[in-house]
């Protein structure tokens, strides 16, 4: 079985996070630990983004950014997969840079040096020459990339059907076995 860390960073993007969690959670039996980590600054992007506080409530371990004794924070805890949806450019930078000053960019820090899962769902745009050397960075470290470009051949009706078409790559990508719009079937 899988353990699976969530991080969620002030960027924009909060749909993508609480699409990924009501997913992810659907999926419990493809996964034994799920964990998840959010910035004061995501809690605040939630509240004016979607309108609830719908994150204090979600049934799975959560960490503060400061608890260092979390599993995630170390290679032994043998989380296999962590997703930082949506990533900010400044928690990218600083996973780009080696900093590892909160849970999640230590988290990163881990997962990277033990050649575990990283997907980081980042969301800016444009981009500018110092985001796309971080973007180059941590792929070259052994991070997955994975923008929050949505696509449209499933014709999506809705902002959360949108969303989901990234969300489901996200799944993708972190190797879950789901139903999803392939092109081609």
């Amino acid at each position: 079985m899988r353990k699976i860390v969530i991080a969620i960073t002030g960027a924009s993007g909060s749909v993508y996070a609480k699409i990924l969690l009501d997913k992810i959670s659907a999926l419990q039996s493809q996964w034994d630990e799920l964990s998840l980590v959010m910035t004061e600054n995501a809690k605040q992007v939630w509240e004016t983004e979607l309108e609830n506080d719908q994150y204090k409530y979600l049934p799975l371990k959560k960490y503060s950014t400061q608890d260092f004794i979390a599993p995630f924070a170390s290679g032994s805890g043998r989380y296999d997969t962590m997703i930082i949806i949506p990533c900010s450019m400044g928690t990218l930078g600083r996973i780009a840079s080696g900093i590892s000053n909160d849970l999640i960019t230590r988290a990163a820090d881990v997962i990277l040096k033990e050649r575990r899962k990283l997907i980081c769902v980042v969301r800016d745009t444009p981009y500018n020459l110092i985001h796309i050397r971080n973007m180059e960075t941590v792929t070259l470290a052994g991070g997955i990339i994975c923008p929050a470009t949505p696509s449209f051949y499933s014709k999506p009706k809705t902002i959360e059907e949108v969303a989901a078409t990234v969300v489901d790559r996200v799944l993708d990508l972190a190797g879950f076995d789901i139903t999803t719009f392939r092109w081609g079937k």
